[in-house]
Formats: C-alpha cells, structure tokens, sequence
C-alpha cells in the first residue's frame, strides 16, 4: 500500500528545493502531486510544476462534483487566493509512493481523508531570520515583488505553526534545513524507513 508524504513548513524554509530534490532522488520511486491554486503565477513558476494554476469556476465545479480533498484560502493583499488538492486521476495508493507540498491544515486534511498510516507529515524548519533573509530575496526576482505579501504571509506562519497546533496535528517530529545536504540525507532516509 502506497503512502503520501507531506512536506509542510513555514514559507522560505526549503520546501519547494526539498521536494524537487526527493523527487530526482529516482530510486524512492516517488511520485508527485500536483496541487491546485487560484493565486497568480509567479515569474519563473511553470503550469502542472508548481501547480495547476486555475479559476475559482474550476474550484467551484469541483466543489460541485465533490472532488475536493482539502482547500485552503487565504486573504491576501491582493483578494483571496485557494490552494486545493482535487480527487482526480493523479493518486492511485494501491501503486505508488507520492509526495506533496502543503500546509499544516492541508496536512491534517489529506491525513483525514486518505488515512493515518498513509499519509506521513515532513516538517522542515529552518531559523525564522533566515527564512526572512531567504523570503526577501525570492521576492527580489520577481518581475512585481509583492512584499506585502511576503510579509503577511511570514507573520501568518507564527500562527500556522504554534506549537499547539502542531501539537494538535500530532507532529512530533522535524527536520532542520539549516544545511540541505545534511536535511535531506535525513529525510531520505525517514521516506526509506516507509518503503522497506
């Protein structure tokens, strides 16, 4: 039986290197899901890499036919913004290990729908200065930087990430991104311990 692997952290910690990482790692044979999003996308980001870029009709339609699995929305400084993660041909568990990048309630949700002993939290923490230090610099690149976005979303982690609700969530473990080689040696080898 297959099981989901789900990289959680707060923003600029490492996640979206994390997990292209492990997904070039070919003899985990993992698979990714791609998740879905009504935010614009950023310069550099690709349709069906990042996510499936898409509309609030579309989310609105999969509401309808009752394929959404978690959503997530957020009121950003430029409206609101949803991240889903939709019942569609992408996950067959009776096949394959897969890997997914998400928050801590889209965590809790996908462990809810699909199973506790099939879906297993990767929480990556990194220093929050460091994570500021990265965020900035990220948003440096982009064609329009949305610092006020990057700002609210960096104070919304403190509260996404206390330790109550982790606690709640039943996260119990992390893995520190202070070096990237040394992290993921260690998550490699967590996904590994799954899989045998």
């Amino acid at each position: 039986m297959g099981k989901i692997f789900c990289i959680i952290g707060k923003s600029s910690s490492g996640k979206d290197t994390i997990y292209k990482k492990l997904l070039a790692y070919h003899e985990l044979h993992l698979k990714r899901i791609v998740l879905y999003t009504t935010r614009p996308i950023r310069f550099g980001e690709q349709e069906g890499i990042e996510y499936h870029f898409t509309t609030i009709d579309k989310l609105e339609k999969f509401k309808e036919e009752h394929k959404v699995i978690e959503c997530c929305s957020y009121q950003t400084v430029y409206g609101e913004w949803h991240y889903f993660m939709a019942q569609d041909s992408q996950i067959d568990l009776e096949k394959y290990d897969y890997i997914v990048i998400g928050t801590l309630e889209s965590y809790t949700k996908i462990r809810d729908y699909f199973g506790e002993n099939k879906v297993l939290p990767i929480y990556i923490m990194l220093e929050d200065g460091e994570r500021l230090g990265r965020a900035l610099k990220r948003e440096k690149k982009q064609k329009e930087p949305k610092y006020e976005e990057m700002c609210r979303r960096f104070l919304a982690d403190s509260r996404d990430f206390s330790k109550e609700k982790l606690a709640y969530a039943g996260i119990d473990r992390s893995f520190y991104n202070g070096n990237l080689k040394d992290c993921l040696k260690e998550v490699v080898a967590y996904i590994r311990s799954f899989q045998q």
